[in-house]
């Protein structure tokens, strides 16, 4: 779907999903710094929480990508 196909509210819907992405991403940064600097450190955890995080940032660049206008060459 081209960028001038969205509705405003699907603009909006998808403006929504980015805060909310963004949000989240924020704050698995905050549990794996703390994550990282306990003694008991759970391996396994940290690599899934990393995983989420990129799977995050990957979303919304996605979602970004869906609202900027397709350029002609």
């Amino acid at each position: 779907m081209a960028t001038s196909d969205l509705t405003q509210e699907e603009r909006a819907a998808i403006e929504q999903r980015i805060f909310e992405l963004e949000l989240e991403h924020r704050d698995l940064d905050g549990v794996i710094g703390r994550l990282v600097k306990d003694p008991t450190l759970d391996e396994l955890q940290l690599r899934r929480l990393k995983k989420r995080k990129l799977l995050l940032k990957d979303l919304v660049i996605r979602l970004r990508a869906r609202l900027v206008p397709d350029i002609l060459a």
